[in-house]
């Protein structure tokens, strides 16, 4: 009976070089109300083993330990193959939660009519009156940019409701393993970003529909492992914007996007972190663009010395 009140539900979470952020993630899963979920942990490549010795402690705790940074990618789905649950959760380290906050979710997506992913109403960690994200609109086929609803707002009824949306949030992804066989993981060369709306469009092509689920609230500290304006987000966001429209929006409507890129964003952002200072910034949106327009979608951080000496000094100042 519990089974199919409460089906299994998977919770899987990354952890790269952050043990104490995913412990304090780790005890705010162990106060959900929730009666039937595991929770998987993937070590991604990290260089302490502090995770694992606390780990220990909890007996519904699966823990993978990746020798490489396999990226948000590549991690979630090493987790989702151990995976036994009928429905899986993908959820950043970065994030705690209230204790009813997957009852709705699981709800959701067994009534709602051809839910494919669902996310939470997600708040800031800091400010937890204050909206991130209450689902999205289309992504701009000309500025391959989307943006969330209630972005910035303080929260009211009208964003705790479930809607359907266009834009899922990668910090926070409930789906059944059935779409997951259909559609396949996330795609593992975007490696850091837009790979979860990537997933979104494709699991829109099968038929299905994104929602909302406002009930639910998940609150997020928002870019912990890489930084709000690390090198790290600015190569990554740039390099897979235009993997992403390559692969959504083709044909005439790619060759629009790319002409926006090349001769708008490109000279914009060039320029404006010129008068900034911030030429970290610019090299690392530089390298994204040029390995965005040459189709150097196989690198990956940890294989690039510019990205290395980049990710080295944002960990050197942030830590």
């Amino acid at each position: 009976m519990i089974q199919k009140q409460f089906p299994l539900v998977s919770i899987i979470t990354i952890n790269f070089n952050q043990a104490k952020v995913t412990i304090e993630w780790l005890q705010s899963i162990q106060k959900i109300t929730y009666p039937n979920y595991e929770v998987i942990i993937v070590n991604n490549g990290s260089d302490d083993n502090m995770l694992e010795t606390y780990l220990s402690n909890y007996a519904n705790v699966t823990f993978i330990e990746s020798t490489i940074n396999r990226g948000f990618a590549g991690g979630n789905n090493l987790g989702i193959k151990k995976a036994k649950g009928e429905l899986l959760l993908l959820l950043n380290n970065d994030t705690e939660v209230e204790p009813d906050f997957l009852e709705p979710l699981v709800a959701g997506i067994k009534r709602l009519p051809q839910a494919g992913i669902i996310s939470p109403k997600i708040k800031y960690f800091d400010q937890q009156n204050i909206i991130q994200y209450a689902g999205g609109g289309k992504i701009n086929p000309i500025t391959g940019r989307g943006k969330f609803k209630g972005s910035g707002e303080t929260d009211s009824l009208k964003y705790s409701s479930t809607q359907p949306t266009e834009l899922i949030h990668g910090a926070a992804m409930l789906l059944s393993r059935q779409l997951i066989q259909q559609i396949g993981g996330m795609e593992e060369r975007f490696f850091l970003y837009y790979e979860e709306l990537d997933w979104g469009e494709r699991a829109k092509r099968a038929g299905y529909i994104l929602y909302v689920v406002g009930e639910s609230v998940v609150y997020h500290k928002e870019s912990v492992s890489v930084g709000k304006n690390s090198p790290l987000r600015m190569y990554y966001t740039t390099r897979n914007r235009t993997l992403f429209m390559k692969r959504n929006f083709p044909g005439n409507t790619f060759l629009l996007y790319l002409l926006f890129f090349l001769c708008i964003s490109i000279p914009k952002n060039s320029i404006i972190l010129c008068i900034k200072g911030d030429f970290l910034l610019l090299k690392a949106f530089l390298k994204g663009a040029f390995d965005s327009i040459s189709n150097r979608n196989e690198t990956i951080y940890s294989a690039n010395p510019l990205m290395q000496a980049m990710g080295k000094t944002f960990q050197s100042t942030n830590n």
